[in-house]
């Protein structure tokens, strides 16, 4: 590309230089080109190869030529560009300031992948490092358990980072290529927010950084659009804020909603509006101009260990505009960053129940924090029921005891965050030896319940619900607390699922993938049995009596028959069972259009590779509850 550029000074000498041409002239009046100097071959657009082989009348078209004659069998042709030629000339120009701009964004593109190899070169080989060290590790102390237990969450760690940075790289592709799509489902407001608080809080707390997440005006829960992205969309904002935040920082993050006006198209929608501010190290106005270009990433010192791709942020933008909203930057170096995305979403079929509230009914709030009560206490008024605010546990159980001499008993204990004088889970021990097993007890709290489900069921909890607090939850988690749903349905938080008698058909034709996903099944309880393909799984399907297996976890790509044929074949079997099975994607397809085809084909549930064990439990509390 280079060999094709003019330089200033010889544009210049074209523009004013003539060019010679020398031309046999045979008898008959046929002529052809004997010599071409380079002027002519830039004023007639011609190569020499061209200008030797041509006419030269056709060379000199559009030029002004003097012919000379320098004997009787050749000719001297002096082209002038003239008006012709300038316009040649000209469009040469255009050509060539238009290759120099492709040439330079060529470059530009060549080092910004250069710049991401590089990076990613180092940020795949630090959690590989990981992986084969831990292992190495954790090999040589085989007998010393706590020491490999270490390794392995080590390499847990590890392996989750590396899938991010294989998924982000995937993302861009399929950016690129123009295949993203778009999932329109409906989900619940909610569930996408305590999803990014159980996914973003363990990263600020091993930062001990301060990490709120606030509810504004919420006016629908029940939305349609694809939640993954959005979720994809969010928590790489706060993540980026807890990486590029120091230790000890802050960061704010709240939801929200407004209202599209009542005329016109967006009558159906409303306008979700995120907000992610942090006091970390913030951006230079000029790293801002080109935050979401890909394979950008901020230089200095203090983000030098930070790992990344440099995509995330043009990952989020192009998943934005896809979703057809806006999402807006400010920063100041040294100052911290503030994120705004809001994007328009149509409002769904409301899927909870109401709740059902005893009317007037008290409850006592135990929650030393003014904020967290208030915010608490409104929401109990609203649902029609009437809080008894404690700020500690001596006075909570005194309010417990009187009313239980007066015989006036509250419908239950609302457990918050903080007390004076113990902890939520210590009043919890002495509220359920002083009212009995019957009394309702609910805790709403930050902490993840994964860490603290023993200890809280063990201390009395019935039910919890997780902060940030959204009132349909809470109300609804209430009722069915008082109702005694919980504990009749076998929803007790901690009760453990029986899978023992259930029959599960796993499909994977690779060795090691089968002894993976057999060895999580049989941790959860259920019986495996394996077949290698598709065409086996129909087989082994046909063969069995009706009702044999309740689940089939089917891989998509395989010999013999895949995964979709086999789904369509199964479906189609003319005995009863072959529509009521649950038959489960297990794939390393994971993209949304992946989730598309398998539903299309027939299956009903769609769990990715590598394979996480709990979402392998929901999938089973789903299909059994």
């Amino acid at each position: 590309m280079a060999g094709l550029l003019i330089g200033k000074r010889e544009r210049r000498d074209m523009k004013e230089c003539r060019g010679y041409l020398v031309v046999e002239r045979k008898k008959g009046g046929q002529a052809r080109v004997l010599y071409g100097d380079s002027n002519a071959c830039d004023l007639s657009g011609h190569a020499m190869g061209e200008l030797l082989a041509s006419d030269p009348a056709f060379a000199a078209k559009n030029l002004e030529s003097t012919v000379v004659e320098l004997d009787s069998g050749h000719e001297l042709w002096i082209l002038d560009g003239g008006s012709g030629g300038r316009q040649r000339v000209d469009e040469l120009e255009q050509r060539n300031a238009a290759l120099e701009e492709a040439l330079s964004a060529a470059e530009e593109a060549n080092r910004a992948k250069s710049s991401f190899l590089s990076n990613m070169s180092h940020d795949i080989r630090t959690p590989m490092n990981a992986i084969v060290g831990m292992t190495s590790i954790g090999l040589a102390h085989i007998d010393e358990k706590s020491r490999v237990q270490d390794c392995l969450l080590k390499i847990q760690t590890a392996s989750a980072h590396l899938m991010g940075l294989v998924n982000e790289v995937l993302d861009m592709s399929r950016i690129d290529s123009g295949r993203l799509t778009l999932n329109e489902e409906i989900f619940s407001l909610s569930d996408l927010v305590h999803g990014i608080a159980v996914i973003v809080r363990p990263q600020a707390v091993q930062r001990r950084q301060s990490l709120g997440i606030d509810i504004g005006q919420i006016y629908e829960e029940s939305l349609i659009g694809d939640s993954l992205r959005l979720s994809q969309i969010m928590v790489n904002i706060v993540g980026n804020a807890v990486k590029y935040t120091q230790e000890g920082g802050e960061i704010a993050v709240r939801f929200s909603q407004r209202l599209s006006e009542p005329s016109g198209k967006e009558k159906n929608l409303v306008w979700l509006d995120f907000l992610c501010e942090d006091n970390g190290i913030g951006m230079s106005r000029e790293f801002l101009e080109k935050i979401f270009l890909p394979f950008e990433r901020v230089k200095s010192t203090a983000t030098s260990k930070i790992e990344g791709t440099g995509l995330g942020m043009a990952i989020v933008k192009n998943l934005v505009d896809s979703m057809g909203g806006q999402i807006t930057v400010e920063s100041e170096e040294g100052v911290g960053s503030r994120f705004r995305v809001v994007i328009p979403l149509a409002v769904g079929v409301q899927s909870r129940k109401g709740a059902e509230l005893p009317a007037g009914s008290l409850v006592i709030l135990a929650e030393r924090r003014d904020d967290r009560a208030e915010q608490i206490g409104g929401y109990l008024e609203e649902g029609g029921l009437t809080p008894i605010r404690t700020r500690s546990g001596l006075e909570a159980v005194t309010r417990l005891t009187e009313a239980q001499y007066e015989e006036h008993m509250p419908c239950a204990l609302l457990l918050g965050q903080e007390l004076e004088d113990m902890s939520t889970l210590e009043l919890a021990v002495h509220v359920r030896q002083l009212a009995g097993r019957g009394f309702p007890i609910l805790l709403v709290s930050e902490e993840d319940w994964a860490q603290i489900e023993y200890r809280a069921v063990r201390a009395g909890v019935n039910a919890f619900v997780p902060c940030p607090l959204f009132p349909s939850r809470l109300m609804e988690t209430l009722a069915d607390l008082i109702r005694g749903e919980k504990e009749e349905d076998g929803l007790c938080p901690g009760a453990e699922a029986d899978y023992g008698s259930r029959r599960v058909l796993l499909v994977e034709d690779i060795a090691l993938n089968q002894e993976i996903a057999v060895e999580i099944l049989s941790m959860i309880g259920v019986q495996v049995e394996v077949a290698d393909n598709g065409a086996e799984a129909l087989e082994r399907f046909e063969a069995s009596p009706e009702g044999y297996f309740d689940i089939i976890f089917m891989d998509v790509q395989m010999p013999v028959m895949d995964g979709y044929e086999a789904t369509r074949r199964i479906r189609s079997l003319p005995r009863e069972d072959a529509a009521q099975v649950w038959i489960v994607a297990m794939t390393a397809n994971a993209f949304v259009e992946d989730i598309r085809l398998s539903r299309e084909a027939g299956m009903n549930e769609h769990c990715s590779k590598p394979v996480d064990p709990k979402h392998l439990q929901e999938i089973l509390s789903s299909r059994f509850s």
